[in-house]
């Protein structure tokens, strides 16, 4: 009897939260897993799993590029490419800066495409392969000042479905993750980036700035976060389905926005989202 060979998945944004369950995850119910890490200092997180893991930076096109030919020389056999890597910046629109906007669409964005453009000659020789990318319900409703990262997950949405009809008639499938609030530290991160590149003072926006800032300086889950282990679940099912979804939709309000959004009018949905703080 002929014993399947694993199936290698590269994972992007391994450090913790959706990377890290996820890599876990596939890791127990063996997968080849290559995660990866910006941080090097957090290699050591899933390499003490005995998960193999990288560096890679998405913002720097020579770390992607090293990360790419380590693919190439190592796991020509790539199965899937799970593109989770990113932050968020908060902050109003009227108060972004150019920098802050482009380091945001660096990793969301380009560095995530041209990490799919290099690893698809690989993926298109396997019988069947996968392209999965982790958005967010933020990538197709927006939310007062998260305009950048709303920005960079919509670009992805619009990327990845016109890569799937490209890919129609091919062995590769592209899925998107949708998740709403996950228990993971994006928003200790997103704090962050908001007190690099955003000023409060002088701001129309101080007092809901104030009011972000607590918000982002919790410890505890919100009302209807889910842990990462549930993103991580409909991760291995869009591995594992032979019809995979090609959206997965997670936590109640993720679901619920999505509905609505297909039933009431903009103004109606401005209203309810604009109630969002």
């Amino acid at each position: 009897m002929q014993v399947e060979q694993q199936k290698t998945v590269f994972i992007t944004g391994c450090s913790s939260g959706i990377g890290h369950a996820s890599a876990h995850l596939l890791h127990q119910l063996n997968f080849k897993v290559v995660a990866s890490v910006r941080n090097p200092n957090h290699i050591t997180r899933l390499t003490d799993l005995g998960i193999e893991c990288i560096h890679l930076d998405l913002s720097d096109e020579h770390s992607v590029q090293s990360a790419v030919d380590y693919l190439h020389g190592k796991h020509p056999n790539l199965y899937a490419l799970v593109n989770n890597g990113a932050y968020g910046q908060p902050g109003a629109v009227e108060d972004l800066s150019r920098t802050a906007l482009k380091a945001q669409f660096e990793t969301n964005l380009f560095g995530t495409h041209d990490l799919t453009q290099k690893l698809l000659p690989l993926l298109r020789k396997q019988t069947t392969a996968r392209i999965i990318q982790v958005s967010s319900v933020l990538g197709f409703v927006a939310l007062p000042l998260r305009g950048a990262y709303n920005a960079s997950k919509f670009a992805l949405e619009g990327l990845s479905d016109t890569l799937r009809l490209e890919l129609k008639n091919t062995n590769i499938e592209v899925i998107l993750i949708e998740p709403g609030a996950i228990d993971t530290q994006f928003r200790s991160n997103a704090l962050l980036q908001f007190e690099q590149h955003i000023n409060p003072e002088g701001s129309h926006y101080m007092a809901q700035y104030e009011a972000a800032r607590v918000r982002l300086e919790r410890t505890e889950p919100g009302r209807f976060a889910l842990p990462a282990a549930s993103v991580a679940k409909d991760i291995h099912h869009a591995l594992t389905a032979k019809r995979p979804k090609l959206r997965y939709r997670q936590t109640l309000p993720t679901i619920v926005i999505a509905k609505l959004k297909r039933i009431l009018s903009t103004r109606m949905m401005d209203k309810i989202l604009s109630n969002d703080r």
